[in-house]
């Protein structure tokens, strides 16, 4: 009996031992192959494999995660007619948030049109400073003055309201970069919907007159306002319509491509020029809350997305079949995050708004005309001066 006690003794020890040990030695790094990439003007394009280490996977898995709860708050806020005016969510397109923050510098910039919570987020306010902007509260990174539509952050300018009108935007400011010498870029995002705005290709002739250093960066969700690209676009591979830039396409539910991409394209555009990336991804909401999405697309395309390329259940099955993390780790990001984004919305609905007199504060950083002008003398509208810092 004390025999066979032992033997099950020894064997519990060694199962736990065994057990430890997967426990203890993840794979601290993993290899990836990724969709091939489609070029244009291009005689090489990005790797085709992609090593991700342990942090990084947590870390990306986190942060698309993060605005996934993010936009889902807003989305309820919204319904609650908490927050009001425009809502533009970005749920389905987080990989390409992500996936070209984590291949973005310190120097690099970024500008993009009014689906940007998520890229609020990453750029360094914080969840309960990008709901309370949404639901215009004080404690919001503009004061609650911008709203959804206009968001701001270092090295992060907007959320613009008027249809690619960033790009040029964009434009400039890789000027800006060439002209400190700071060795920075920019990345204009904007839709397939605005890709056919004039100004666009405008700001593709000047960049490439100029050789800045930026990357026209096209979201292709397949939708514009209530219709698909193929009924508003007669070329439809917007990798290729810089004409003479050169252009990638790439897989944007897949955040490691996405990240090989931007990483190529930093690269090239600092020796080069401006380059065209796009961004092939799917948005689950409609154009904006009051869109339903449904008249232009049936339901069950949109369930086959969620289903099939979905960015995070995707990227979740990956990194755990390559034993970077496990399934209860990751259910502990859930959970952790949940908790953080329900905090930041109770915070969000329970701040209060800016008072009438700082109206008209925050117009200058240091207003030299002293009074405004338009204003009688004994209006209170007195100055723009800057009141309050950015709220991160």
């Amino acid at each position: 009996m004390q025999q066979l006690m032992r033997r099950v003794f020894m064997l519990l020890r060694k199962v736990s031992s065994i057990s430890l040990q997967r426990i203890k030695h993840y794979a601290t790094e993993a290899k990836f192959e990724i969709k091939p990439f489609k070029l244009h003007n291009l005689s090489r394009g990005p790797s085709t494999t992609g090593t991700i280490t342990n942090e990084e996977a947590i870390k990306m898995y986190t942060l698309m995660q993060t605005i996934r709860r993010l936009e889902t708050s807003a989305g309820n806020l919204y319904k609650e007619k908490i927050v009001r005016g425009f809502c533009h969510l970005y749920s389905g397109q987080e990989a390409c948030a992500v996936g070209m923050k984590t291949a973005m510098r310190p120097q690099d910039n970024i500008i993009s049109a009014y689906r940007v919570h998520g890229w609020t987020f990453l750029m360094g306010v914080s969840p309960k400073g990008v709901l309370c902007e949404l639901t215009g509260k004080q404690g919001g990174c503009a004061r609650g003055k911008g709203g959804s539509m206009h968001m701001y952050a270092p090295n992060f300018y907007g959320g613009n309201g008027i249809v690619g009108a960033q790009v040029p935007l964009g434009a400039g400011i890789a000027l800006a970069c060439q002209y400190k010498a700071n060795n920075g870029v920019c990345l204009a995002l904007y839709g397939d919907g605005a890709s056919n705005q004039g100004q666009v290709f405008e700001a593709y002739n000047m960049a490439y007159l100029w050789k800045l250093p930026c990357i026209f960066v096209c979201e292709n969700n397949g939708y514009g306002m209530g219709t698909s690209s193929d009924r508003s676009s007669c070329n439809t591979n917007y990798f290729q319509r810089g004409d003479v830039l050169p252009g990638l396409w790439v897989d944007g539910m897949d955040v490691v491509a996405v990240k090989l991409a931007t990483d190529f394209a930093i690269d090239y555009v600092l020796k080069h020029g401006p380059l065209v990336m796009e961004v092939f991804t799917y948005r689950y909401s409609g154009h904006s809350m009051s869109d339903p999405g449904t008249s232009y697309r049936t339901r069950d395309e949109v369930q086959e997305v969620r289903q099939t390329r979905d960015p995070i259940s995707s990227f979740k099955d990956k990194i755990i079949n390559a034993g970077l993390v496990n399934a209860d780790e990751l259910k502990r990001i859930d959970g952790n995050v949940k908790t953080e984004i329900d905090e930041a919305t109770k915070a969000a609905k329970a701040d209060s708004e800016i008072g009438i007199p700082e109206l008209t504060t925050d117009v200058y950083a240091k207003n030299v005309e002293g009074d405004l002008r338009g204003t009688c003398p004994s209006s209170w509208l007195k100055h723009g001066t800057l009141k309050h810092a950015v709220n991160l």
